[in-house]
């Protein structure tokens, strides 16, 4: 049985820590150009270069970003930038385009190449084509079933990985394949600038009757046709690890470190109670309810047991559920007086009950009876962005645990 890779988006610096921190093997990330998520916060070569140097000293890995669908304008500059990340020691490079393969190969021979999503990769004889071609890992379509994959697996070779999403947003296209964004916002979505039109409302309108507008759904606030539910296999464990992938990868470099770390550790807690020993393995319906803690839409199994069907679309609304607000971040404790001094990231107040969690432990409920500002002044409540607070917390607590409270 092959111990999978767990893969964590890093839309910046900060969640690149957290994500290794709170259990990822392996983390991916985009520089200021390049990738497929020009929204997110990204790494200038500097951030990558201390990033790579953290998870390294971790025993961890750092792959890069460079799947745009490039025109020749996006080829200036680039071979530079390939000598630029090898030079700086990142662990591989996701691409889809066949160029940009080729630069890599002239500039940065001995970096490892993974095959992005946005390449289209369904069978196992088009996976050994671009394992001909140096690719060392092919991150499947999303579009392939579990027995797909398990096939693909048998009918490649042990050196030619197999990488698979396992949670996270889904697009409507075909792997990403869109060009909807480019059509109604002018925004091409393979190089990095997707509008996810596929989220906005829709209403039916009939040719000869303009500005009459019809719901296609019964409802009277129109419909979301396009609006995929998120996927999540935290409840399947099993069934992945046996068709033979090498890395689950988790989605989402546009989304909070608070995310991040929430997902991150429950598939961590999972995979490892899997492998520890399979035979006594199940699934703790408490995985779902955490993860559900972070912000998401309704959850999916995606194309893993069968074709989506009209029930796997969220129709109502394109905004995500969001029951919990991420409060703070543990900077230090003092073991002696209890206090913990804290980095708010959402308002807090006295008298609230918040939860602490942390890596590798279920968390905990505190509420909230002393707080304190940096020069040690008695405080109601912390409002402002980042404001430094010290608060008193019986239960031991450490750096980089989380605080969040649920919303009413």
């Amino acid at each position: 049985m092959k111990k999978p890779e767990l893969l964590a988006p890093a839309g910046n610096l900060e969640k690149l820590k957290f994500a290794i921190i709170y259990g990822a093997d392996a983390v991916y990330l985009a520089g200021k150009a390049y990738g497929l998520r020009a929204a997110a916060g990204n790494f200038t070569l500097d951030e990558m270069e201390e990033g790579v140097q953290f998870a390294h000293d971790r025993g961890k890995k750092v792959y890069v970003t460079l799947n745009i669908i490039p025109h020749n304008s996006d080829l200036k500059d680039l071979d530079q930038y390939i000598k630029d990340i090898d030079r700086i020691g990142v662990d591989a490079v996701i691409v889809a385009d066949p160029g940009i393969i080729t630069l890599i190969k002239e500039n940065a021979p001995n970096l490892s190449i993974a095959l992005s999503t946005q390449a289209n990769n369904t069978n196992w004889k088009s996976a050994i084509f671009w394992h001909n071609a140096g690719v060392e890992r092919i991150i499947v379509a999303r579009e392939l079933s579990l027995k797909e994959i398990k096939t693909m697996v048998k009918n490649t070779p042990d050196t030619l990985e197999i990488e698979s999403f396992v949670h996270g947003a889904m697009c409507i296209s075909y792997s990403g394949r869109c060009l909807l964004s480019n059509y109604m916002a002018n925004r091409d979505s393979n190089r990095g600038a997707c509008a996810q039109p596929c989220r906005w409302e829709y209403r039916l309108v009939e040719e000869k009757r303009p500005g009459e507008y019809y719901p296609i759904y019964e409802d009277e606030r129109g419909t979301y046709i396009f609006n995929s539910k998120d996927l999540c296999m935290i409840e399947h464990i099993p069934e992945l690890i046996d068709t033979g992938i090498n890395s689950l990868k988790i989605e989402g470099r546009m989304k909070s470190l608070y995310y991040v770390a929430t997902v991150v550790s429950t598939y961590r807690k999972a995979i490892d109670l899997y492998l520890k020993d399979p035979t006594a393995f199940k699934t703790d319906p408490k995985w779902l309810v955490e993860i559900a803690k972070a912000s998401h839409r309704e959850y999916t199994k995606g194309f893993y047991f069968s074709r989506p069907g009209a029930s796997e679309q969220i129709y109502t609304t394109s905004t995500y559920v969001r029951n919990y607000d991420f409060t703070g971040i543990v900077l230090e404790y003092d073991k002696k007086t209890k206090i913990a001094t804290v980095e708010q990231r959402n308002r807090m107040m006295i008298g609230e009950e918040i939860e602490v969690m942390g890596p590798d432990r279920d968390f905990f409920k505190h509420k909230i009876e002393e707080m304190w500002d940096e020069e040690g002044t008695p405080i109601n409540e912390a409002p402002h962005p980042q404001q430094i607070i010290k608060m008193k917390i019986e239960q031991t607590v450490y750096p980089w645990d989380i605080l969040r409270k649920e919303l009413e």
